[in-house]
Formats: structure tokens, sequence, C-alpha cells
């Protein structure tokens, strides 16, 4: 590949949305944790989700799909959502057993994707289940930091962040079973590649 080939594979809009989605993770625990100021940094953390709707958009849309995006995008959107729950249990401002629950659910799937990796699996593509299931909990997450501040109609905004966030939950464990004859698949097909490839 070309120089400009890969720079094309790299700077992409999409790609640098996911990178800047990276670095404002920081801003929103400084922003919770450090100033106290939750209606800001519920703001900032639905700005955040939305872009993950946009940076998809684009990718599909322009063809500006990349290896590195397919890697990039879910990374940025782990790690905020990881920082946002831990963050927002620290505060205070999320029900522990909720929390927990979501951080479980993120334990397994993670645990799995590196044991599988590791085993010679072919990536597996995050399904729409488990995209729809995230969205959904990054809208919940604002809300119910909204639910926790001192703004006008908080109380009814955390009712819409739970009337949100349970299903999102309930969804997002349902596609992790999804996964599973997906991830035999995987294994399947990298051993097969492997095979194919010693022979």
């Amino acid at each position: 590949m070309s120089l400009r080939g890969a720079e094309r594979q790299v700077l992409t809009v999409p790609n640098f949305i996911s990178v800047l989605r990276l670095g404002c993770v920081p801003v929103f625990c400084v922003m919770l944790l450090g100033m106290g100021n939750r209606a800001g940094a519920a703001i900032l953390l639905g700005v955040l989700g939305a872009t993950d709707w946009v940076d998809g958009y684009i990718a599909r849309r322009f063809d500006q799909g990349t290896e590195l995006g397919k890697i990039l995008d879910p990374t940025a959107d782990r790690l905020m959502f990881l920082a946002a729950v831990v963050v927002m249990m620290v505060d205070g401002s999320l029900h522990a057993a909720f929390g927990v629950t979501m951080l479980v659910r993120e334990a397994v799937v993670s645990l799995a994707t590196v044991v599988l990796a590791a085993m010679g699996a072919r990536r597996i593509d995050v399904t729409w289940t488990g995209k729809t299931a995230t969205f959904g909990l990054m809208f919940a997450l604002p809300l119910l930091l909204l639910g926790d501040s001192s703004i006008g109609g908080a109380e009814a905004l955390g009712g819409v962040g739970w009337g949100l966030g349970i299903p999102s939950l309930a969804l997002s464990y349902f596609a992790a079973v999804e996964y599973i004859p997906r991830a035999r698949q995987a294994l399947a097909d990298g051993r097969s590649d492997r095979d194919g490839t010693s022979s």
C-alpha cells in the first residue's frame, strides 16, 4: 500500500471523531469529579454518545470505513462507557447495583474477546443488537446524571433515564448471548484459515 493509501486508511473523519471521543473522556471525569458539574458532564456525555452514531453514518455514507476504524470506534465506545459508569458510581449519581451489572457484562465480553483472539478466532463485528443496547445506555447515563443535578425537571429526566436504561441493559445481556454462536463460528473460521495456510 502506498503512503497516500495508508493515510486514507487513517486520516478519515470517522477516525478523527473516535479519537476526539477518547480525548474527551478525561474532560468528562474532571467535570464530574473535579468540578462537581453534573449538568455540564451530562451534556458532554450525551454529545459524545451522539457522535458514535455520527461517525458510523459518515463512514457508511461516504465510504470511509477502515480497518483501523473497526477497532478504534468500539474501543472509544467501551472506554467512554466504562469511564462514565465508574465515575458516576464514585460520584453517587448512578446506583451501584445498576452500575455493577453493566460492568460485569462488559468484563465478561472483554475477557471473551481476549480469549478468542488468543485462540486465533476471527474478529467478530459488533451486532446491531449490541450497538442499540450501547446507544441506549449511553443516553440513559446522561439522563440519570441530569436526574441527580440541580436543573429544573431533574426528577422527570431521571425517570426517563431509568425507563431507557433498564431495557437497554437487558438488551445488552441479550446481545452478549447472541455472540456465543458467532464466537464459535469465528473460532472455527480462524482455525480453518490456519489449517489452510499451513497446508
